[in-house]
């Protein structure tokens, strides 16, 4: 059975890539993993990711790849051998830019499809097109990435209950988790650790209330509490 902390990845977001490499150090021994966005990519590219792959914790290389399927299968190629665990792509890029991501994905890694951004509300939604509420959206694009064979989902904790029910073996990334104590920030949908573990999330992601926190491997500990409350209510 894994440990609570097996389950909590770091978002390493929003800083440079020094301290976000201190950082990581400081938590390592902590947490279950680290999400490295395309703002930490796009500072410190391939060398900054094989350097956090090197502390020994599964990296989940959060790029969200959307563009036309050959286009995505070579940047899946070309992160595929930096050693990290998980890389994701949009899921409304379709079934057939999710069949090749999946494909250049191989076995090294494992390929998650974004459903639905946690800092999307209902209202935002139907702003820029999308139809029903967020739990339909959710659902039409995990059924069009199973078709296509991912590995599992990126999706907040409200929709992750179903979508464990409907596809039992997927991996399913939970961003948007917070405590009681923090605030909501840019997110919308959001859940507590408890609440995200009781959901069935694999990857419990957290990253300013632990990036931020006066002692990050204090709070990661902290998060790591409530995710072990999860497990056993």
């Amino acid at each position: 059975m894994r440990e609570a902390r097996e389950y909590l990845f770091v978002a390493l977001d929003q800083m440079s890539p020094e301290s976000a490499l201190a950082l990581a150090r400081q938590v390592a021994p902590e947490v279950g993993g680290f999400k490295v966005g395309m703002d930490l990519f796009n500072q410190g590219g391939p060398p900054v990711v094989r350097e956090v792959v090197a502390l020994g914790r599964p990296v989940f290389l959060d790029l969200k790849l959307h563009d036309i399927p050959q286009t995505v299968a070579r940047g899946v190629r070309a992160v595929r051998d930096l050693g990290v665990r998980y890389v994701n792509v949009h899921a409304s890029g379709g079934a057939a830019m999710l069949r090749a991501a999946k494909e250049a994905a191989g076995d090294e890694v494992r390929l998650l499809a974004v459903t639905l951004l946690t800092s999307i509300d209902e209202s935002t939604a139907e702003s820029v097109g999308w139809r029903g509420t967020p739990k339909d959206i959710v659902l039409r694009l995990a059924r069009i990435g199973q078709e296509a064979g991912v590995d599992g989902y990126v999706t907040s904790g409200e929709e992750a209950p179903e979508l464990r029910r409907l596809f039992p073996g997927a991996t399913l990334a939970v961003p948007g988790v917070r405590r009681a104590v923090d605030g909501r920030q840019d997110q919308r949908r959001v859940v507590t650790p408890a609440m995200a573990r009781r959901a069935g999330a694999h990857l419990i992601i957290v990253g300013r209330a632990i990036t931020e926190a006066q002692d990050p491997a204090a709070a990661a500990g902290a998060f790591v509490e409530e995710i072990a409350e999860g497990e056993t209510e």
